[in-house]
This record gives C-alpha cells, structure tokens and sequence, in this order.
C-alpha cells in the first residue's frame, strides 16, 4: 500500500493528489526552530510500505531540499520499504555546467545527497535540462506538464475565436527549441507547423540578464506564444515579448510550466505588453505572487497518474 506524504513548500498540490488517489495524506510533522533549523517527525507505521514524498525544492530552495532530505531520513529509519520523491520544481537545475571557472555544479551536488541519503527513485517534472537526468544512479523518470497546458490553451484559443492556424508557437532562446516542438505537437494535434526561434546572449556576470539579438521565423500579424519550462525574473521572457510586438506580432501570450518568481518578477509581468501568462502550480504561488494576468493549471492529475502504479 502506498503511503503518501507532503513536504510543506507545496501542501495544496498534495492535497490534490490526495484527492485523486482517494488516499489520505499521511501523519508527519515539519517543525521549524527560531534559529531556521527544520525536523521531520514521521507520526504513524511505514514499516515496509512504499513511501511518497511530494515537496517541490523552490524558494526557499536551501530549506525546501534539507527538508525533503530529512523526510527521507525519518523514513528509512522506520523501515520504509521504499522512499520516492516527487519533487515538481527541482531547485537548483539550472545550474547544471560551469559557465566560469571556479563556479561548482549545484545540481550534480543535490543529486549525490539525493541518493546518499536512500531515495529509491525520483520524479520530477519538466526538468530544465532532461540530460541532467542521466546523472542519477538511481531510478529517475522527467514528466511532461507541457501537453496539460498546450491542450488548456488550445481550449482557451478556441473559447476566445482565435483561429489555432494563426498563432505563431516562439521559442524564446536556442535551449527551449524542443520544449516548444513538444509543446506544439499537442496543440496543433500534428508535428507539422512552424516555430520562431529568440536568439538569446546572457550576460554570464549579472544574475538574471538576458538580451535578445535576433528573431528567426515569421510572426508578423500573428498570435505569439512563447513556451518556455519557466519564469524567474522575466529577464528572457520580457525582452521575447517587446521583440515579437516590434516584428509585427499582433498579441504576445507566454506558457511556462514553473513559476519561480524573484520578488519583482509578478509586478514586472503583470505591466508588461503581454496578453496572459499561463503557468502550472508545480511551486505554491504566495498571495502578492499573484496577479491579474496569470491563469494557472494544476499538474496534480499528472503527478496522480504516475503515482496510481503504486496504489
């Protein structure tokens, strides 16, 4: 029998998947002390039972993954059977090479601590770069949300006149070419159709700045959607979209699976020229997180699929 638990960055989202599993959300309490430190109290039997932890690792990333390590811990140490994490964010995956000397390779170190400490297997969604997951010498799977948000908009589209034929699907650096092909193939229904490409040159020593040089594909009188796997700042995404509305496009509208949001990255959308931002709820979204542009889809139906193997 499969005992289901949640780490506190996402508890809503667990809650989902609980109802769609029709299993309750097991006993466990997350305790956190005046001086930052976090403890994991499991408070009922797992001994030989398979175990889920669902926690995404988004900010705060450095507690959200101690704590996501320390469920795995109070597991094992009550004899689990097997501890898998299903962690929907997976903090610290973009920085995945050295892009200077000296820089370490952040989510190379999450991983050893991942399968030092006795995770089984790990679940992740949309990862940024899928070849991360061969470094896992455990088992690991990279789930898709962007077919869930190709089709929601594709419906959205329809809801609104918007003729499908006239939406141009933008990549908004060379990075993302796949996403969007895979993104398309579910919107469009067929792997026939076109995609604009953002040239893209991030400055290596600020934090969080991108330039777009050059736009390579028609837009002109077009719908753009730009379909990255997330937002942060906006530093990519809003240059994209003033970049698509200089060459002609008619409206811009961005998907983006994760919404990681910097403090100001809410505000400086939310002004911006584009139309909706569409995005999943793979992090908790604090209340000034919000804002009257976003729309968000769940992802729990996807996560419970998955997790009905072990039911």
């Amino acid at each position: 029998m499969l005992k289901l638990f949640s780490g506190s960055a996402n508890r809503k989202l667990s809650q989902e998947v609980s109802k769609l599993l029709k299993i309750s959300i097991s006993d466990a309490e997350v305790t956190r002390f005046g001086n930052s430190e976090v403890k994991v109290t499991i408070r009922e039997k797992v001994k030989n039972q398979t175990c889920v932890v669902i926690q995404p690792t988004s900010n705060p990333t450095d507690s959200n993954v101690v704590e996501l390590l320390f469920f795995c811990d109070a597991l094992r140490r009550q004899e689990a059977k097997k501890v898998i994490g299903y962690i929907p964010w997976f903090g610290y995956a973009k920085q995945d090479i050295q892009h200077r000397p000296g820089e370490c390779v952040s989510v190379n170190v999450i991983i050893r601590m991942l399968e030092s400490i006795g995770f089984f297997k790990i679940y992740t969604v949309d990862l940024h770069d899928e070849a991360t997951g061969g470094v896992f010498s455990i088992p690991f799977k990279n789930l898709s949300a962007l077919p869930l948000l190709a089709k929601h908009i594709a419906e959205y589209f329809t809801s609104k006149k918007i003729d499908l034929k006239k939406v141009a699907l933008v990549s908004p650096d060379q990075g993302a070419v796949e996403k969007v092909r895979n993104f398309g193939e579910t919107f469009y229904g067929t792997s026939n159709f076109s995609e604009a490409v953002i040239e893209k040159k991030r400055n290596l020593n600020i934090a969080h700045k991108a330039k777009p040089l050059d736009l390579y594909g028609d837009v002109r009188d077009k719908i753009c959607l730009i379909v990255d796997d997330m937002v942060v700042s906006g530093s990519t995404i809003l240059p994209a979209v003033d970049l698509c509305l200089e060459r002609g496009a008619k409206k811009v509208y961005v998907a983006a699976v994760h919404h990681d949001f910097t403090k100001d990255a809410p505000k400086l959308l939310q002004k911006s020229k584009l139309e909706r931002f569409f995005t999943t709820n793979s992090i908790h979204l604090n209340n000034d997180q919000k804002f009257p542009k976003l729309e968000e889809i769940s992802i729990a139906s996807i996560i419970a699929d998955e997790l009905k193997n072990y039911v």
